[in-house]
């Protein structure tokens, strides 16, 4: 008796202190425990696994650890993007205008969520819409840089298909899907699109206007078989009707005949039915009160099991739960200290490259620049030098050409002039030559005198032998004299440029014939 008066006050204060335990461990469970509704994602940062960032949870629910865990909401809600895209350039320079309105939301898919808590997670809905905005803004460029304008004006399905692709697969890079893409009227500023538009509406309307005139066409051939075809029918409806009546008289009879025996028949299996059903009924009854108390019996001893071997675990897992906190605790604190000056570093990296880009970035500008600058300048001048050529060419070629011209029409004329010549000559036109050789003495005497003209002559000495000096007159006043003294000379020119002289004006011979006996050259007449 004295002993249970001296346990009754521990045991009390230990379950009192069990009890404050369960309260504060169910306290704690409560208030960490975060349930995810099916509109939004439950996203869990900080110590979450290693290599992980974060973990989503969409639906059900997670238990968010102190001190080494916090979480947030990503809203799975719609978001209604406005895009007015103007002069977005098409395949063939057509710059077209393309407003439209996307539906994006958040996706539920695990890599893309992953995305979506990396990137979006305590962005305001602006800038979440901000980026959006970027993104199918020049997705849209490219895709329509790609096509034509027939292909976006007419194949829509293809064109909404490229902007799906193209703009789902940027969005998926920061977590969001696109639900719908709605393409408002497309434009164009040159009015290519109303062109065509126009276009197609007359070919419409004379297509209209064909398919009316054979509708009429094969209304009336119709409405004649209709009407050919509406008498036959009536025929043969009016037949069957009177059949389908006399069928349905015999139908009913034997109908009715049959359901009455089915009738009588059915009532006796349900009387029978019916003892049996009670007599089931009544020996399940008992027996389910036998097993009932039976359950009732094995499921109070196992609570009682159950109760004491449950306290023993509740005290162990307390104990197992406060060392597992303390190290835990200890180990958030190296990491965070770690971690910290890790971000640091990698502040200090960032800064650097950054400044290194920048640098790297004015530089190659400036190159690129002074490199345009030296190939336009180039280009420019390769450019003059050919045209200047071309038209040094083209110069050269014309005079040539006018000299070749004018070479022709003067060896034409010529050409003709001998012709006329040769004709004139008739029957002796060996008399051609001869004519052209006395037009051209008096330049070949012109040449002799220019070849003697710079000879040094102090005096002239005139040889007269006295002939026709009973006539009173000198030889050099003798006209004939000296015209026949000028023919050997004449006749020797003519030798040396192979033409023949007419016959009137004597020939030569050498020899024995008049002359001085000395065997020089003299002029005979024709006779001799």
């Amino acid at each position: 008796m004295h002993t249970y008066l001296l346990i009754d006050p521990f045991v009390g204060a230990l379950v009192g202190i069990i009890a404050a335990v369960l309260f504060f461990v169910l306290l704690v469970i409560a208030t960490r425990f975060k349930r995810c509704p099916s509109n939004r994602i439950l996203v869990v940062y900080g110590k979450v696994g290693t290599g992980r960032s974060a973990r989503c949870v969409h639906g059900g629910g997670r238990f968010i650890w102190p001190l080494i865990q916090d979480y947030d909401y990503l809203d799975l809600a719609p978001r209604t993007i406005e895009i007015d895209l103007i002069g977005a350039l098409s395949k063939k320079n057509i710059r077209v205008n393309v407003p439209s309105t996307f539906t994006v939301g958040i996706s539920t898919t695990g890599a893309v969520m992953q995305n979506a808590a990396e990137r979006l997670l305590g962005l305001s809905e602006q800038g979440i819409r901000n980026q959006c905005q970027d993104i199918i803004l020049g997705q849209m460029r490219l895709v329509i840089a790609t096509l034509s304008i027939e292909e976006i004006n007419q194949d829509r399905e293809k064109f909404l298909e490229l902007v799906n692709i193209n703009v789902g697969t940027e969005l998926q890079k920061i977590g969001l899907e696109v639900i719908n893409v709605n393409i408002r009227d497309i434009t164009d500023e040159s009015h290519y699109i109303e062109a065509i538009g126009k276009k197609a509406a007359a070919e419409a309307v004379n297509q209209a206007r064909i398919e009316v005139a054979e509708a009429e066409q094969m209304g009336a051939i119709g409405e004649a078989q209709a009407v050919r075809q509406k008498e036959v029918r009536v025929a043969e409806e009016t037949s069957h009707s009177q059949q389908g009546q006399k069928a349905a008289e015999r139908d009913q009879r034997v109908a009715v005949s049959a359901m009455e025996a089915q009738a009588i028949e059915g009532q006796k299996k349900a009387e029978r039915d019916q003892n049996i059903a009670v007599a089931g009924l009544d020996a399940e009854s008992v027996q389910g009160q036998k097993h009932a108390e039976r359950d009732r019996r094995i499921a109070v001893a196992g609570l009682e099991a159950d109760a004491v071997s449950g306290e023993n675990k509740s005290k162990g897992e307390i104990a197992d739960y406060n060392a597992d906190l303390a190290e835990k605790t200890a180990e958030a604190r190296r990491r965070a200290e770690v971690a910290e000056a890790e971000a640091a570093r990698d502040i200090l990296n960032a800064e650097k490259d950054q400044e290194v880009a920048k640098l790297s970035k004015e530089q190659v500008a400036q190159e690129e620049i002074q490199k345009r600058k030296i190939e336009i300048s180039a280009s420019a001048e390769a450019e003059r030098i050919r045209l200047v050529a071309k038209g040094d060419a083209d110069r050269i070629v014309a005079l040539q050409t006018a000299e070749a011209t004018g070479q022709k029409a003067i060896l034409d004329a010529k050409a003709e002039g001998y012709r006329n010549l040769i004709a004139a000559c008739g029957e002796q036109p060996g008399m051609a030559p001869t004519l052209l050789m006395i037009e051209k003495v008096q330049e070949i005497v012109a040449e002799q005198v220019k070849a003697i003209s710079n000879l040094q002559i102090d005096k002239i000495t005139v040889w007269d032998g006295g002939r026709g000096a009973g006539t009173g007159g000198g030889s050099t006043a003798n006209f004939l004299s000296g015209l026949m003294g000028s023919l050997p000379a004449m006749h020797e020119l003519a030798q040396q440029a192979g033409i023949e002289l007419p016959g009137f004006l004597g020939r030569v011979k050498e020899g024995d014939g008049p002359g001085d006996g000395n065997g020089n050259v003299v002029v005979a007449n024709a006779d001799d």
